[in-house]
């Protein structure tokens, strides 16, 4: 009787542990941590104490209104859908030529592989690579604007205000059109194949197969990609900040991630100043992604589950009558 009582649930918890360990001091403790010094006057280098503010968001009101800080969130979401529209469209262009059984890609493993590659290279990399294409005075781009006679001579690329957005957005593109195209690729196989049948029997072209039954069907899988770039895309650091020197030309290419990374590690070192930026973007993050899920929510579905509860409370009322009869 004993043996039959064992429970297994501990080996659950004992191999979860570790990540629930990792999680709490890698991950929890330091937005907590950040969360609460936003309400503090930490900041200066070396100091290790803080005292709570008298009002409390004054760190808040601070970042609120200051004009760098407004800047730079309108940059972000301006490389973002730079990015990212081109991004989906491409994505699912290839998704739908890979998986389609109309026309039969030959070395599909090779080009998928080519397409993801980017996504695997390092970010220092990639900039140390445009870095080095777009180089003043001397690069291969430059090289070829001087020997074509496209101008006088070498042109700062990084120093002008669209041509550096228009390179960090293409970036942010060519890294990430190769996973989001994976994980739709493996969205559309996982659908049930017979629905495709069915309405090709019906007479229904390719095009209306992906427009009635692919994309619907996807849903989720749109949900998770554009959550994730919306996530990824609000936190662009590392390109912008090793690409282009000092943000460009009137602060061009600075970025949100960026700019607090530049009132913490910066100057006078505000903490507490990074630490409410920090927490307005998590804000901001958080009503976006639920916009995104109540946009692009099943409305046919809750449509169904309403008419289904409607339809059991008219039961129940129905029921009640008799048993009262």
């Amino acid at each position: 009787m004993k043996k039959n009582k064992f429970s297994y649930a501990r080996y659950g918890y004992i191999f979860s542990a570790p990540f629930v360990i990792t999680f709490c001091v890698f991950t929890l403790y330091p937005v907590i941590y950040t969360a609460i010094i936003g309400f503090t006057d930490f900041a200066g280098l070396g100091r290790t104490t803080f005292n709570f503010l008298p009002n409390p968001l004054e760190n808040f009101k601070l970042i609120i209104n200051n004009i760098t800080f407004q800047k730079a969130l309108a940059n972000t979401f301006l490389l973002w859908t730079m990015n990212f529209i081109p991004q989906i469209l491409l994505a699912l262009v290839l998704a739908a030529w890979f998986s389609g059984t109309l026309f039969k890609v030959k070395g599909q493993g090779f080009f998928k592989v080519v397409f993801y590659m980017p996504n695997i290279i390092t970010a220092a990399t990639v900039a140390i690579l445009f870095g080095a294409l777009f180089g003043y005075p001397m690069g291969p781009i430059n090289d070829l604007v001087v020997r074509f006679g496209l101008a006088d001579g070498p042109i700062q690329f990084m120093q002008q205000k669209w041509v550096a957005r228009g390179v960090l957005a293409f970036i942010q593109f060519w890294m990430w059109y190769g996973y989001t195209m994976i994980v739709l690729i493996s969205g559309i196989l996982g659908l049930d194949p017979t629905m495709f049948e069915s309405a090709g029997l019906d007479g229904a072209t390719g095009w209306q197969k992906f427009r009635f039954i692919t994309l619907p069907n996807l849903r989720p899988i749109l949900i998770y990609t554009l959550i994730t770039s919306l996530i990824g895309g609000l936190q662009m650091f590392d390109i912008p900040k090793l690409l282009v020197v000092q943000s460009g030309p009137d602060n061009a290419t600075l970025t949100s991630s960026v700019f607090i990374y530049n009132q913490a590690f910066s100057g006078s070192y505000m903490y507490n100043r990074a630490a409410a930026a920090s927490m307005i973007m998590f804000i901001i993050i958080s009503i976006f992604s639920a916009i995104v899920f109540f946009l692009m929510r099943d409305r046919y579905a809750i449509r169904q589950r309403k008419l289904q509860k409607q339809a059991e409370k008219q039961k129940n009322i129905e029921l009640k009558a008799e048993g009262g009869v």
